[in-house]
């Protein structure tokens, strides 16, 4: 049963859109990093320990730019980590909502660009905040929730009208949608719960206007995102091996010429062996008649006279 879910997972991979493989790659990791919690917690006798938190620390975006300097992989990492089982249940949801909406409207090819940039404008704005909100430092973010905020602004400024039916309220268009969620992440912040998290879903919201006002203008931030993509993929994929193709020795082809009855054509001798032929076959004419002739030396005399 398993190995077939992970067959069904792979196809979906493989042939789903972006926004599927995004999801499942969120999920992926929230599986692995909740099984090593669960290991840590059997081994240590359920017994709070810090072992799992010695691990997580390398994916999580820290207040501490000299840690995050060292491991630069955590401006991308972080974005696709979820502990809580809720909180990557409405990141994903949002993502999937408002994410189909985006690469519908304007092509899957920039669904990743957006989500990985507007991730790391939240990250971004979350480290210069976050000396302001945890003056004695020491925290972090994790979540894919401002990378999903510029998502879900960019679906609603290209189709600010479009309508979706919420539970128990009905159709609404996106740009209330949007700017209720705004608010929301207002609000938090004014209520200092979880701060730092929410500046995070404001830096991808700005990013989320930035990105369409510079494709408005013709600039596709996507374009050069997706060539450093591939360029990294590029970096794992095998190159299929040359093989040396070495030149075929030509065949020598000898052509036996044939006259009408079939008979082979006799080699050419030498000049003067050529000659004496020549002659004794003019002196048996004379003797005998051109009729006593065999076809080798008829057809012989014939090549003869166009030399």
């Amino acid at each position: 049963m398993l190995q077939s879910i992970v067959d069904d997972v792979r196809e979906q991979f493989r042939l789903g859109n972006m926004i599927t493989r995004i999801i499942i790659v969120n999920v992926a990791v929230f599986i692995l990093i909740n099984l090593v919690n669960l290991f840590f917690t059997l081994t240590s006798g359920f017994e709070p320990g810090d072992q799992f938190g010695k691990i997580v620390r390398y994916v999580f975006l820290h207040q501490d730019l000299v840690f995050d300097l060292k491991h630069p992989w955590v401006i991308i990492s972080y974005m696709f980590v979820h502990i809580g089982f809720f909180h990557i249940l409405w990141n994903m949801l949002l993502l999937y909502w408002f994410g189909r909406i985006v690469g519908d409207f304007i092509g899957d090819h920039r669904v990743l660009p957006i989500y990985l940039l507007a991730g790391i404008m939240g990250g971004l704005v979350y480290l210069i905040t976050a000396p302001l909100i945890y003056p004695g430092g020491g925290s972090t973010v994790h979540g894919a929730s401002g990378a999903v905020m510029g998502v879900i602004v960019v679906a609603g400024m290209i189709a600010p009208d479009y309508s979706m039916r919420l539970l128990f309220i009905g159709d609404v268009k996106l740009k209330y949608i949007v700017m209720a969620l705004v608010f929301i992440d207002l609000l938090a912040i004014a209520n200092m719960s979880n701060v730092g998290g929410h500046f995070a879903h404001i830096g991808g919201m700005l990013f989320g206007v930035f990105y369409i006002r510079m494709l408005k203008d013709g600039n596709d931030l996507a374009v050069p995102v997706n060539r450093l993509i591939e360029w990294f993929k590029s970096l794992f994929r095998e190159e299929p091996q040359k093989k040396e193709v070495k030149p075929k020795k030509q065949r020598k082809v000898f052509v036996r010429y044939r006259n009408e009855k079939g008979a082979a054509a006799p080699k050419d001798d030498a000049p003067e062996d050529f000659q004496d032929r020549v002659d004794a076959i003019l002196d048996k004419i004379k003797a005998e008649g051109y009729e006593s002739l065999t076809d080798e030396e008829k057809e012989f005399l014939f090549r003869a006279s166009k030399k």
